[in-house]
């Protein structure tokens, strides 16, 4: 392979020449875009390499190799200020040579929000396209990677020879600032005021805890009028404990008092069948720690709730990914398991007393919840639910050829006050699911029952039987490809969301996340608000998965605002849908349990653009009174519609109520 750095010069200077455009060398300066800081370059998978490609290999394209140029995986974007030097960009484009034919991308070039050039779909092993832009007219410049529309797998697109050509100083072009956190939320008064479900469900005879959620000045004194006979308030925490024998509903006051005044709040206790009345909200090690949690780090998640004031908002569960059980081999049982009862085992070294821990959580009015597999050992290679079938599994079930140890480890961890079960495997099995339904029900402690894997959409019915929430998707990272590719296609699961049974699209990626190695989540400030407002929307599940003892006040002001996260806690708990999608900007809508609409305004496109809600496509008629619920202010009353300028990747999230009078 010949290395053609200096064809590709005389090809690009060619290209120049047959655009009408003679350059003036003397004249002008060279800036390679590899020479500036790639780090603010977005893409989907990976990151960016520096005069390599993504894989950090010299670059290749189409048999010719490449001195200079930038890797990078589609999707990408990467944004430059410029300044009245800057003149001429120019590049080499095309899918690295490591992928052999393999990968489809598409490279666009925007000057301020106008598309200057496009490649057209390319694939891997065809030749470099040249680009040859004058970028005298404007003040940004943008490189955008498509996937090519056909996903974006091999998709190792190049920027070879990448060059602005300025005029004066190289300063005339420069990496664009990062899109600045603002905080829309605004901070809770002093007053008191009750936050959270509406609703809460229990079983008959079960354990029961609820943590008042309120904020306002401490201290505060509390209050819960009407209980049922087998509960009583803490007045100096809040928490409500007991259990309550008869099933019926039961209609609550709650109130919460400080030197500010007094507020109180009506709460629908009911007692039968269905538990998770609301999607659960809380926290999950997977995507902070990967299997490496500990009990000081779930400890400190659970001070870190309350020091933090996100217990007042409703976030209740601390809840154990895998990795928290013992991979000790044994004879005569499967990993981790002790004989003579096979009972299962936490990892000593990681969590001494898993029961304290639990003791730990549940002391601070949070609860907390455990993973486990019907799999033999997890995807971890821990601990799982079953084991090779010997006589020393008698007492529990023999399911072809293994011993199911659901009933058993059900009532251990029932035995340790957990709260919450991640059940993961793939696909999902209904026999298996239903296995540990059963097991749950007759643990003796309300246990939220959270299905993950491959769970499809055509046994949804059945899921909604048997599981209170369940995997809509893939795992999420905290890409914006990933996560507004599975956020935006949820409208077909809507019809199965419900109290009791939710559908999941995955844990939030706000924060520090990063599976073991906590980092910034990668997502834009914007594209965050389009997170938790499109989850909140879909009645989704709320689990954190990021370093809680790391968040900064912008990640804290996401997960406080009472009003966006009442639409996800709503107690009708229909789930958004689709209203209308036109090019890049699309509208979604829930029907509130008070007849309002709660509307997410998106714009998934690359620009700013204006985003038009109409009544008339959510059911409406007539003047509606539109509340911005991010800002917590009313906008005003609109007759047909609503139509704002969204941000890129950036949302504005709206409740309306017919206009009175």
């Amino acid at each position: 392979m010949k290395n053609s750095h200096g064809l590709a010069a005389a090809l690009i200077a060619v290209a120049l020449w047959c655009g009408g455009t003679v350059l003036l060398a003397e004249d002008l300066t060279t800036v390679y875009l590899s020479d500036l800081d790639i780090s603010q370059m977005r893409q989907a998978l990976g990151s960016p390499g520096r005069d390599k490609s993504v894989e950090n290999k010299p670059i290749s394209i189409g048999g010719h190799t490449f001195q200079k140029g930038i890797g990078t995986h589609a999707e990408s974007s990467w944004e430059l200020e410029l300044k009245p030097g800057a003149r001429k960009f120019a590049a080499a484009v095309g899918v690295h040579d490591e992928t052999g034919k393999n990968g489809s991308v598409e490279f666009l070039v925007y000057g301020d929000t106008n598309l200057l050039w496009s490649s057209g779909v390319m694939r891997g092993g065809e030749q470099v396209k040249l680009v040859d832009l004058d970028i005298s007219p404007y003040k940004r410049l943008l490189l955008h990677v498509t996937d090519g529309s056909d996903g974006s797998r091999y998709d190792h697109a190049v920027w070879a020879d990448a060059k602005v050509l300025v005029k004066g100083e190289a300063t005339a072009v420069a990496v664009a600032a990062p899109e600045p956190a603002v905080i829309l939320t605004p901070k809770p008064g002093p007053e008191p005021r009750i936050n959270g479900a509406k609703v809460v469900g229990a079983r008959p005879g079960s354990p029961f805890m609820f943590t008042i959620p309120a904020t306002g000045e401490r201290r505060m004194i509390f209050d819960a009028k009407g209980l049922p006979s087998g509960l009583a308030v803490d007045g100096q925490t809040g928490c409500i404990n007991g259990s309550v024998a008869k099933a019926g509903t039961y209609n609550v006051t709650l109130k919460a008092k400080n030197a500010r005044g007094t507020a109180s709040r009506d709460l629908k206790i009911i007692v039968g069948e269905q538990i998770a009345l609301t999607p659960p909200m809380g926290w999950n090690s997977w995507n902070c720690w990967g299997c490496d949690a500990n009990d000081a780090r779930v400890c400190a998640v659970a001070d870190g709730f309350t020091s933090l004031g996100l217990i007042n908002h409703g976030w209740t569960y601390v809840n154990l990914d895998d990795g928290w059980q013992s991979m000790q081999e044994h004879a005569d049982g499967g990993p981790g398991r002790f004989p003579p009862a096979y009972a299962l085992q936490a990892d000593k070294g990681k969590f001494p007393d898993i029961k304290m821990t639990s003791r730990y959580v549940h002391l601070r009015g949070l609860k907390m919840g455990l993973y486990s597999t019907p799999w033999k050992s997890s995807n971890g290679n821990y601990t799982g639910g079953s084991a090779d079938d010997d006589k020393g599994h008698r007492d529990n079930q023999k399911v072809e050829g293994r011993v199911m140890f659901e009933f058993q480890d059900s009532k251990q961890w029932a035995e340790w006050g957990i709260d919450y079960l991640k059940y993961d495997w793939s696909p999902v099995d209904v026999d298996n699911a239903k296995r540990m339904a059963d097991a749950l029900r007759v643990c003796g402690r309300d246990i939220v029952y959270s299905l993950s894997g491959g769970v499809s959409r055509e046994k949804a019915r059945q899921w909604a039987g048997l599981a209170n929430m369940w995997r809509t998707a893939g795992d999420i990272t905290d890409m914006w490809e990933s996560m507004s590719g599975i956020g935006f296609s949820q409208d077909p699961w809507k019809e199965f969301a419900g109290p009791g049974h939710w559908n999941d699209p995955g844990m939030l990626v706000v924060g520090h996340v990063g599976w073991g190695k906590p980092r910034p989540s990668r997502l834009t400030p914007n594209e965050q608000y389009t997170h938790i407002t499109l989850w909140c929307l879909l009645s989704a599940p709320l689990l954190l998965g990021c370093d809680v003892s790391r968040m900064d006040d912008f990640t804290v002001s996401l997960l406080s605002n009472d009003e966006v996260l009442e639409v996800d806690q709503d107690p009708l708990g229909m789930a958004a849908g689709r209203v209308s999608k036109d090019g890049d900007c699309e509208v979604w809508a829930k029907k509130m349990e008070d007849g309002s609409r709660a509307v997410g305004l998106f714009n998934r496109g690359l620009f700013p653009a204006k985003v038009t809600a109409r009544w008339v496509e959510m059911g409406l008629s007539g003047p509606q009174k539109v509340r911005d619920l991010w800002r917590q202010k009313d906008v005003g009353e609109f007759k047909d519609q609503f139509d704002p300028v969204v941000p890129r990747h950036g949302c504005m999230m709206i409740r309306v109520w017919p206009k009175k009078g």
